[in-house]
């Protein structure tokens, strides 16, 4: 049964398809239907008020799809809400879907199938809807309790990561686990340049509604089970685990220098681009003894590098004589 209240935004330049659409989802049950004839006019009515369930056109003039999805995604991030999307193609082909679903797309309806796919999709997007509001409401309560636990001298309270102290104790654990099971370990540094005159030019508002959609990115693009810190007011580090040093290559962090450096963050002063970088220290038992402090001082010294170089740099422990 579907939700009548299920807040649907359909953006289509075609008239005559907004129609047939609207009235299929009408005849469907449901009630809060808004309609954009482009992706600009779709931004306007999602800054006003945001939907679960966004139906686009792959093909649309000025900005399609893809493009609009990337900005549905950096409102999410500022909304603490998530937006299920559906594009409208008539694409076929691995590459095509592969190519969305790395824009943030939900699901496809194929043009040619419109009649049969149509209500189904939303039918299963509504479902998921629910759930995924649900799980984001949980989560931000939890990020707000963690703030207030007794153990918050461990805690970042602006954004609930963990603080400085609470890196030297997971890279103590860290160290210890690689020592008694092998495997390796990979410290981050992620240093953001910029940081320090944004934050005099437009005040402390704003300077942590930056640094918290910096943190959310962040937890986006880790493991569930990387150690994410927050260091000082312009670095964050991170301590992964890995079964071999040799996966502890700037290669296999790419994504988090990208994902920094190349999306810009929606503020209230519009969007802010960062430049971001990253070093990188690995070791595995080889490198041992080591302490946590001989791992972060490599890790800064290396930072500069990275800023110049514009790439992520690294060491991996011992040093070579």
């Amino acid at each position: 049964m579907s939700n009548p209240h299920l807040s649907i935004l359909v953006v289509d330049d075609a008239k005559f398809s907004s129609a047939m659409i609207g009235r299929a989802l009408s005849q469907a049950g449901y009630q809060d239907l808004r309609f954009a004839s482009s992706a600009a006019e779709a931004i306007k009515l999602l800054e006003q008020r945001p939907a679960s369930v966004l139906l686009a056109d792959w093909l649309m003039p000025e900005m399609n799809g893809l493009e609009l999805t990337v900005q549905v995604r950096q409102f999410d991030e500022m909304a603490h809400h998530y937006t299920y999307v559906i594009l409208l193609t008539g694409k076929e082909g691995e590459n095509v879907l592969s190519e969305a679903f790395d824009s943030g797309v939900d699901d496809f309806i194929s043009k040619a199938a419109m009649n049969e796919q149509l209500l189904p999709r939303v039918f299963a997007a509504d479902r998921l809807c629910n759930s995924l509001q649900r799980l984001l409401q949980e989560n931000r309560l939890l990020t707000d309790n963690i703030a207030s636990l007794e153990q918050r001298n461990l805690i970042d309270p602006l954004t609930g990561l963990g603080n400085n102290r609470y890196l030297h104790q997971k890279m103590l654990d860290s160290l210890r686990q690689i020592e008694s099971r092998g495997g390796a370990l990979c410290y981050l540094l992620i240093g953001l340049q910029d940081v320090h005159r944004l934050h005099q030019q437009h005040g402390e508002a704003f300077y942590n509604e930056l640094l918290s959609g910096v943190a959310r990115r962040l937890q986006q693009l880790v493991r569930p089970l990387d150690v994410l810190v927050r260091l000082d007011e312009n670095h964050f580090g991170l301590i992964t685990l890995l079964s071999d040093l040799h996966e502890c290559s700037p290669s296999s962090f790419k994504r988090l220098h990208d994902g920094i450096n190349l999306k810009a963050f929606k503020t209230s002063e519009g969007f802010i681009s960062l430049k971001a970088g990253i070093s990188l220290v690995g070791l595995d038992a080889k490198g041992l003894p080591c302490t946590a402090e001989q791992i972060t001082q490599h890790a800064e010294k290396l930072l500069s590098e990275s800023y110049s170089s514009g790439r992520v740099t690294a060491l991996r422990l011992p040093l070579q004589q």
